[in-house]
């Protein structure tokens, strides 16, 4: 007797993926929200905000990109200091200008 298997229902299983999408497209918005929240952004007007965004991704420099990422590490870690001085920068520009450059001897800690 052969093998019958049921027919696999392609509909059903792409409508499946397309809700997963969604879900996660819904998910990655609420995170990103809560995190603009977090940070103290959410005080930045939108079109600070977006310009502040758009620098940094137009940002070619990896020296800077990396003191970012240890920044936000720091954040993450969950360091108090780090969250409560997330919006707040030493030379006060930093943290809302991303293509500004530190000042002399300050590279590693904007």
């Amino acid at each position: 007797m052969p093998d019958m298997r049921k027919p696999r229902d392609y509909d059903t299983e792409l409508q499946a993926l397309n809700d997963k999408a969604k879900q996660l497209r819904t998910r990655k918005q609420t995170q990103l929200g809560v995190l603009v929240i977090a940070t103290g952004a959410d005080a930045l007007g939108l079109e600070i905000l977006a310009g502040v965004l758009l620098a940094a991704i137009s940002n070619n420099d990896p020296l800077r990109k990396e003191a970012w990422r240890n920044r936000g590490a720091a954040f993450f870690q969950g360091s108090t200091k780090a969250r409560r001085s997330a919006g707040k920068d030493a030379g006060g520009t930093q943290a809302i200008d991303p293509n500004t450059q530190p000042a002399a001897g300050t590279a590693g800690t904007a």
